[in-house]
């Protein structure tokens, strides 16, 4: 663990899935309305490992597990949230959510709207998404684009442990519901899109060190990590590593905007960017058609458009459920997201 200028702990290298556990750890400690669960979250520790030593330290009626039921566990969260609580609770892959759709739609996001504001629902749901582990159709999605358009719903999703952690409390603390997404290829180490080579830990990379204590990161603010005047590229999650993967491989001058925040947007750093480059490109896993880098583009022709040199490049899954054998056929690796940078730059 670091320590800081006045003597006092500061920070300390964590891996994602660490940096999840510490935020739920902080606020668990920091408010006693906050409570934790999930299928096997408790007990087990959470099938990732997100959750694990919690129930021992806060008790099984703060950390504990829930039936096999999404509908249930949403359900759960909203009544508790309206009633003072602070739910965080796990959907244990995102591709699972679908029978909570009601509870998330119908319930959470309009809580506030049917009451008049006598009610919110101060919920976080946590949900793995992404390739990565081979999981075949079942355990890979990524569904950002059905919240993205839900009224009352904030979405995020981080690419490294420091933001992961900041975002989460952030989430915690909101009085709205959050859909906190988290790219499971990214728990134990960033990925720059080379299945072929060995993982890559955290340790020494970007955003590994991560404070000990309570901090926030915001709900509506993008991150620039990487800048450059040549090209734009609009990102977020895993294809974050991929995308400054291309910029490093290809030798183009990109400015990587690491969104965070898919709801609410930070229109404002991707407007200012794409003005300053002339040259856009989206890259997300996610599928293809009416997928969240459509809206993207649609704000970048909007509010960019006599500044663009060039059409807005599109690098995504494939429209096809994800493949188990053919994984890396589906992501959208460095490969791909090269050859769009430089199609933005051919025009």
């Amino acid at each position: 663990m670091a320590i800081d200028n006045n003597g006092g702990p500061a920070s300390a290298p964590m891996t994602m899935i660490q940096a999840l556990r510490s935020a739920m750890d902080v606020m668990l400690e920091r408010d006693g309305n906050v409570v934790v669960f999930g299928q096997d979250v408790g007990y087990f520790g959470g099938v990732f490992r997100c959750t694990e030593g919690l129930q021992a330290k806060y008790g099984s009626s703060r950390v504990f597990d829930t039936p096999i039921s999404e509908g249930g566990i949403v359900g759960v969260a909203v009544g508790m949230g309206a009633y003072g609580l602070r739910p965080v609770c796990e959907i244990q892959f995102a591709d699972y959510f679908y029978p909570a759709s009601d509870q998330i739609v119908s319930e959470a996001a309009r809580l506030r709207y049917r009451s008049v504001g006598e009610f919110i629902a101060p919920m976080t749901i946590r949900m793995p998404c992404g390739g990565g582990i081979y999981g075949g159709q079942t355990h890979s999605q990524s569904p950002e684009a059905m919240f993205t358009q839900v009224c009352g719903l904030r979405t995020v999703m981080p690419s490294n442990p420091y933001d992961a952690k900041g975002l989460l409390i952030a989430s915690i603390e909101n009085d709205d519901p959050v859909i906190f997404l988290e790219p499971k290829r990214l728990y134990n180490g960033p990925f720059d899109g080379h299945h072929d080579r060995p993982v890559t830990p955290w340790t020494g990379r970007p955003g590994s060190v991560v404070p000990t204590g309570y901090y926030t990161v915001p709900l509506d603010t993008a991150a620039i990590v990487r800048p450059g005047n040549a090209l734009t590229v609009l990102t977020y999650g895993t294809t974050v590593h991929v995308s400054l993967t291309a910029a490093e491989e290809t030798g183009i001058d990109a400015e990587v905007i690491d969104l965070r925040s898919l709801w609410p947007l930070d229109l404002e750093t991707i407007v200012n960017s794409v003005r300053k480059t002339g040259r856009c490109v989206v890259v997300h896993e996610a599928t293809r058609t009416c997928g969240y880098g459509a809206e993207l583009i649609s704000l970048v022709q909007e509010h960019c458009f006599h500044h663009l040199e060039a059409p807005v490049e599109r690098v995504t899954g494939w429209d096809t459920p994800y493949p188990h054998a053919q994984e890396w056929a589906y992501f959208p690796g460095p490969r791909r997201v090269g050859e769009a940078f430089k199609r933005a730059m051919e025009v």
